[in-house]
């Protein structure tokens, strides 16, 4: 094998955006392309063998299906669906299902590579992967999206499996998705393996065979790494100023969890619209609010901002836990934040990125500090394997010892090779899957 690796040219990725000046999703540019250019740095840190990383650039599978589903009004519709396969030397594919309008093959084939070194930065025995549908969710009946969830799942058929790729939940699906999911697969192996298959699929419900923790792992995760960045800087929590980007599963946990840290949440958007409240909002009443109106913009808590108001709010923690590509030059010159802990996948274009560290912002990435939910993911993996049920309080601590260890690994790498945090957490998962390569070569 050789070890030269050829470094891809810088590309521009400044987001257009709409009228109120949120970046359109189809104009922000190629995931994809910006997913490859941040882990060249570390391909090019590390020395990566050429022939390993030649084989990482592309997915081994890319899966593309559409399939016909009756709606409740009899007519039929249409939809694409996608499971693109990243790499699994390490274990089985493993990601989520997004059911979103602007889902695209490139947008999968960014977030299945990111899994593959999510898995591997934490030393969890699983691959990458990534599909969904291309729809909205919200605009179809329950009994709909149990009929496209369905019919999906039926037209993977066995490019899905416990042991092969391992769905869960991500933006527009839910543990109800995955429970359809399972139940599906469920009746197309056989009655003889029904309760051996529970495995296909993680972030199920609990009575459905998930874990205690699952629903908070992410959010958790979050909370985590932003407690060991406090100790490392000798920021006290108590009384920080928090803004958070994305009030779904990820931001509403993390901005509980983060509240019994002390900390006070100033500042939260999503699709909605931007709120604040510099006496500080209130995460659970918050969460019960989007849980009925499926928006924070409607809470009567707080006042209405707009999205530059929101970038520019005084604030130590900026937690970006909405869609990817949020945060371009524009953004990056306008927070005013100590840290920035990356809860969504990909928020950052690498030239605000760049503009952050140079501005003293530390940034926390994705692969780092978001894994909490892959992470519990494996655990609910391992209950359905040995038909166990862990308690509660055994999933957190097992999540917080993982999540520091790896941020302490992080942190040692980036400190030795004098790179950020970023690089340093691709780097130690191209090694754990060069090392691999090396040692099982190639077949035949």
């Amino acid at each position: 094998m050789t070890t030269d690796v050829k470094a891809r040219p810088a590309r521009p990725s400044e987001p257009p955006t709409t009228g109120t000046g949120t970046p359109s999703l189809k104009d922000r540019g190629n995931l994809f392309e910006v997913a490859m250019r941040q882990i060249d740095k570390a391909a090019q840190l590390t020395k990566l063998d050429a022939d390993v990383w030649q084989i990482l650039q592309q997915p081994k599978n890319e899966i593309l299906t559409n399939f016909p589903v009756r709606m409740d009004d009899g007519r039929i519709q249409l939809f694409k669906g996608y499971r693109v396969q990243h790499n699994n030397i390490l274990g089985p594919y493993k990601g989520g299902m997004r059911y979103h309008p602007e889902a695209n093959l490139d947008e999968m084939k960014a977030l299945a590579a990111w899994m593959t070194y999510k898995s591997a930065l934490h030393e969890i025995p699983f691959g990458g992967g990534k599909g969904g549908i291309k729809f909205d969710p919200t605009k179809h009946s329950k009994t709909e999206l149990e009929r496209i969830t369905r019919r999906f799942t039926h037209s993977l058929g066995n490019n899905i499996g416990p042991d092969w790729d391992i769905p869960a939940p991500d933006v527009g699906s839910n543990e109800q998705t995955m429970v359809w999911m399972m139940d599906t697969y469920m009746n197309v192996v056989g009655q003889n393996e029904r309760h051996s298959v529970r495995g296909v699929v993680t972030g199920k419900s609990v009575n459905a065979g998930g874990s205690y923790g699952r629903r908070e792992a992410t959010g958790a995760g979050v909370m985590h790494c932003i407690v060991e960045w406090a100790k490392d800087t000798n920021f006290d929590l108590d009384g920080a100023h928090v803004i958070i980007q994305g009030f779904g599963n990820v931001g509403s946990f993390a901005a509980r969890l983060l509240s019994q840290k002390g900390a006070v949440i100033v500042g939260v958007g999503d699709h909605g619209g931007y709120i604040a409240n510099p006496e500080g909002l209130n995460a659970h009443k918050l969460q019960e609010h989007v849980a009925k109106a499926g928006t924070v913009a409607t809470y009567k808590g707080a006042a209405k901002i707009t999205r530059d108001e929101f970038f520019a709010l005084e604030c130590d923690v900026f937690v970006p836990a909405a869609l990817e590509l949020e945060i371009g030059v524009k953004e990056a010159n306008a927070l005013k934040a100590k840290v920035v802990v990356e809860g969504a996948n990909g928020p950052t274009y690498p030239e605000a990125e760049d503009i952050l560290l140079d501005k003293g912002v530390a940034v926390i990435p994705d692969i780092l500090c978001n894994s909490g939910g892959v992470i519990v993911s494996y655990y609910e993996w391992l209950q359905n394997k040995r038909s166990e049920q862990w308690e509660h309080q055994d999933v957190l601590d097992r999540l917080q010892h993982r999540m520091t260890k790896t941020y302490g690994e992080v942190r040692t790498y980036a400190t030795k090779h004098k790179c950020n945090w970023r690089t340093a957490s691709y780097a130690i998962g191209l090694e754990r899957i060069e090392r691999c390569y090396k040692e099982r070569g190639i077949f035949p």
